[in-house]
């Protein structure tokens, strides 16, 4: 379908892009996003999806708003405290974009609800706060064949890399998983949530900020993408650095003795 006499005035700073275009942007208006989270890191990145004009999005949170919500999560307001946070998202994203259409799926992401929801979209977006889910997004978008946009933050640092280990790389290795980059499950504990070691409000702006530009770019095919590389930032130092992630033979998810052969509930337990 053509780009309205609207659409057309609102992308008119995508269309004049050559990388983009009219037919970047009706791929855009075309293509459908999964938002693992409507936190810190999935409010900028709902945020500025909803604005390139992403066709369908479908966010999934669990949580309601809190008024600690909100030094950091920009899509929420004060009004919404104690509102679902994908209703509370899903009635920004119409203020911001009538044209995108908001999924709703209260609920966590497990083991048993996981492919059927990332079989619904073109790609999958991972905001999560916490290590068993993003282990289960990364494990599911490979057997969903979904490539998957993951950030994390902590409290100063944060780092945002592109997972497609369904796909092989140049010289013939399938791209690494999520599994070879963080091996393990860490115990939990062994790293204090949110709650308790604190996050500076600005920070998760700026990676969610950025897993909404890696998400378009691996949509309209543009640019070099993140996949095999990891990209971190102090914003103490002000300073980014990038270190290359190679696949692991060794990996139990796509590696040459593969023993994960399904999603089991029991391997993701926070």
């Amino acid at each position: 379908m053509p780009l309205s006499d609207e659409e057309v005035e609102r992308y008119a700073r995508h269309i004049v892009l050559p990388e983009v275009g009219g037919p970047g942007q009706n791929k855009l208006k075309n293509s459908s996003v999964l938002v693992i989270g409507a936190g810190g890191l999935g409010a900028p990145l709902l945020l500025y999806l909803a604005a390139a004009g992403i066709g369908r999005i479908g966010i999934v949170d669990h949580d309601t708003v809190s008024l600690s919500n909100l030094q950091r999560q920009v899509i929420h307001t004060t009004e919404r405290i104690s509102l679902a946070k994908t209703e509370s998202a899903a009635r920004q994203i119409a203020a911001i974009n009538p044209h995108v259409v908001v999924e709703q799926h209260q609920t966590r992401l497990t083991a048993a609800n996981a492919l059927a929801l990332m079989a619904q979209y073109d790609i999958v977006a991972d905001g999560c706060d916490n290590f068993p889910t993003r282990f289960l997004a990364g494990d599911a978008a490979f057997f969903a064949k979904k490539t998957l946009v993951s950030a994390a933050v902590g409290q100063f640092d944060g780092q945002i890399s592109t997972f497609k280990p369904h796909l092989t790389a140049q010289g013939g290795d399938p791209f690494p998983t999520y599994r070879c980059f963080v091996g393990e499950l860490p115990p939990r504990g062994s790293f204090p949530a949110c709650e308790e070691a604190g996050v500076i409000g600005a920070l998760p702006g700026i990676l969610g900020s950025m897993q909404a530009m890696e998400v378009i770019k691996e949509l309209l095919d543009i640019g070099e993408s993140l996949a095999g590389r990891i990209l971190m930032y102090d914003a103490l130092l002000s300073r980014f650095f990038e270190t290359r992630l190679t696949w692991n033979p060794e990996n139990p998810l796509n590696g040459r003795q593969a023993s994960i052969k399904a999603l089991m509930p029991g391997n993701y337990v926070d």
